[in-house]
């Protein structure tokens, strides 16, 4: 069963088992797939990939409007958006670890060659093909600089 039809089957569920928070999210969702397969002309439709490419964008709306929400101390909002956050979730694939990013960051790194901060984009270029639906781009980032960082504070001591 492919991901396009796991989320049909559970909508049927939701309906069925009246749970109202996954069944708006998941209406939400298909209607996001849809919207995705006209944009890219996709008449056979997505395939799980690009599927999981939608969910990631949904996700990163619902951690924006939980940031925004919080600074206006709005907590109705803030659990709204974190119970739709979870089901979401439950659709992306097992996501890493910060130790297994940081591992795959430094092979990067060597694989690019870089040496400074200013090499960021070589590495996370290579980086997030890889990373693709299995870690959060901010947190993948967030390693890179810091590993980066570590290297370059490498280089001054060295000299």
């Amino acid at each position: 069963m492919n991901l396009k039809e796991k989320i049909s089957s559970d909508l049927k569920n939701a309906l069925r088992e009246k749970k109202t928070v996954d069944l708006s999210v998941l209406r939400m969702l298909q209607s996001a797939i849809r919207n995705k397969e006209i944009e890219k002309k996709k008449r056979d439709g997505l395939d799980d990939e690009e599927i999981i490419e939608v969910i990631t964008s949904e996700i990163k709306k619902r951690k924006e409007a939980i940031e925004e929400y919080t600074k206006g101390q709005r907590q109705d909002l803030v659990d709204k958006e974190k119970s739709e956050f979870e089901v979401l979730m439950s659709y992306m694939p097992k996501q890493m670890e910060e130790i297994e990013i940081r591992e795959e960051v430094k092979k990067a790194i060597q694989e690019v060659g870089a040496k400074t901060q200013g090499e960021l984009g070589k590495v996370m270029k290579i980086l997030m093909p890889r990373m693709k639906g299995k870690a959060d781009g901010a947190l993948v980032n967030k390693v890179v600089r810091e590993e980066l960082q570590k290297l370059e504070e490498l280089q001054i001591r060295e000299k």
